[in-house]
């Protein structure tokens, strides 16, 4: 059984695939295991299996090709790690909101100032 560490299990066996890949266990181009044989290598569902492949080639360590598998890569300074389309919709949403705030704060300025030059006769 496995021991609990608090951390997802698929964060834990990409990074560890990421540790190999660096380290040089896995050199670039070796074939990845399949979902099925991480199933069976980590007694994982095909759902954990599955993400930690998406993380490594999120993370650029790992790049697919339909029908043949899963291969190891290194992180290309010239290549930036491919996001999630999930990551993107929260960086979109949180560039909105960014302009939101400045817009907020630009009319706040302009109503500080309007308070400034007519002053409440109390």
């Amino acid at each position: 059984m496995a021991d609990f560490t608090g951390r997802a299990r698929y964060l834990e066996i990409a990074d560890d695939f990421k540790r190999r890949i660096r380290d040089g266990e896995l050199s670039p181009d070796d074939k990845l295991p399949s979902e099925t044989e991480l199933m069976a290598e980590h007694g994982v569902s095909r759902t954990v299996a599955r993400q930690a492949i998406s993380r490594l080639r999120e993370d650029g360590y790992a790049y697919s090709h339909q029908g043949k598998g899963s291969f190891a890569t290194l992180p290309s300074e010239d290549r930036p790690p491919k996001h999630s389309s999930e990551f993107e919709q929260i960086t979109a949403y949180l560039a909105e909101v960014r302009q939101d705030v400045r817009r907020l704060a630009d009319r706040m300025d302009q109503l500080e100032q309007l308070v400034r030059k007519h002053p409440q006769d109390g």
